[in-house]
């Protein structure tokens, strides 16, 4: 399921990035490379090495840091003063940071020990042009997570005006799990919804992104935006819908859901964008 993306590297920086995850992680352990690597002693204590865990930063509490790689895996590992974190320069270049310095939407590698409490991260690597991105990104984003609860209630009432016009049809498409990337049947799904609505004078479309209950708030806040943002793309780019008659995109997170969050059947039906086909009601009356 799905949205397009030219990068899928910085939407996917883009889309997770958030504050630091208020809610708790258990640690997980994760079976790959590593396993036949010597044994190295932490504190008196001789720990196996575990395995390597690559991925995108998507939560942290505490000194637990969680890693979602590219097939949507989460693995979590404990940050502790041992743990060495090194962000590459260049060539032969590279600098010591401290543990603030990971930013959720961090692109990182991790070694790991298998410690009594889970994997514990003895390394951290990752590029310095991608922590000045993540840093620029959260920096031009706090403000806006501390006013989203005035800006979300500024939408409802904006939507609240929605009685002014008719809504002809809602096309809904579907997301994987904290992923912005549409599918083909989505894809298709567009281009049916644009094709049907450019043969209604005056149609315009309303577009607005959802997420399911899985992550924070300020997490799904951002994806949702994303997933909306990768439909209008698509129906402009790909569908040939006009700008002009594109009302303002926007985010909803998990607000509204469509069907039960308890369920993955219902998380899987939150997970989505709503096309809204609408025609004024002052418009279609004449």
């Amino acid at each position: 399921m799905s949205g397009i993306s030219k990068s899928p590297k910085v939407l996917l920086l883009l889309a997770m990035l958030a504050g630091t995850a208020s809610a708790s992680l258990a640690a997980q352990a994760q079976e790959g490379s590593g396993a036949d690597a010597p044994a190295v002693t932490v504190d008196g204590t001789r720990l196996a090495a575990g395995p390597e865990v690559k991925g995108i930063i998507s939560a942290r509490s505490g000194d637990k840091v969680q890693i979602t790689s590219d097939d949507g895996t989460s693995t979590v590992v404990v940050v502790n003063d041992q743990t060495q974190i090194k962000a590459s320069k260049g060539l032969f270049s590279s600098s010591k940071l401290a543990a603030a310095s990971l930013l959720n939407g961090l692109p990182v590698t991790i070694k790991t020990l298998q410690a009594p409490e889970g994997l514990m991260a003895s390394q951290i690597k990752l590029l310095g042009k991608d922590l000045k991105t993540a840093q620029m990104i959260r920096n031009g984003t706090d403000q806006r997570f501390a006013e989203q609860t005035a800006a979300t209630e500024a939408l409802r009432g904006r939507v609240g005006d929605i009685d002014q016009y008719n809504v002809k049809s809602t096309t809904n498409v579907n997301f994987a799990t904290g992923k912005a990337v549409l599918s083909a049947q989505a894809k298709n799904d567009l281009c049916t919804a644009a094709t049907t609505a450019q043969g209604m004078d005056n149609a315009l479309l309303l577009v607005v992104g959802y997420t399911d209950s899985t992550g924070s708030q300020e997490f799904n806040q951002v994806l949702s935006e994303k997933r909306a943002s990768s439909v209008i793309n698509y129906l402009q780019q790909a569908c040939g819908w006009k700008p002009y008659r594109m009302l303002t995109p926007t985010g909803m997170a998990e607000a509204d859901p469509l069907a039960d969050n308890e369920t993955a059947e219902g998380k899987a039906q939150n997970r989505r964008v709503a096309v809204n086909v609408l025609v004024s009601k002052a418009v279609e009356g004449m």
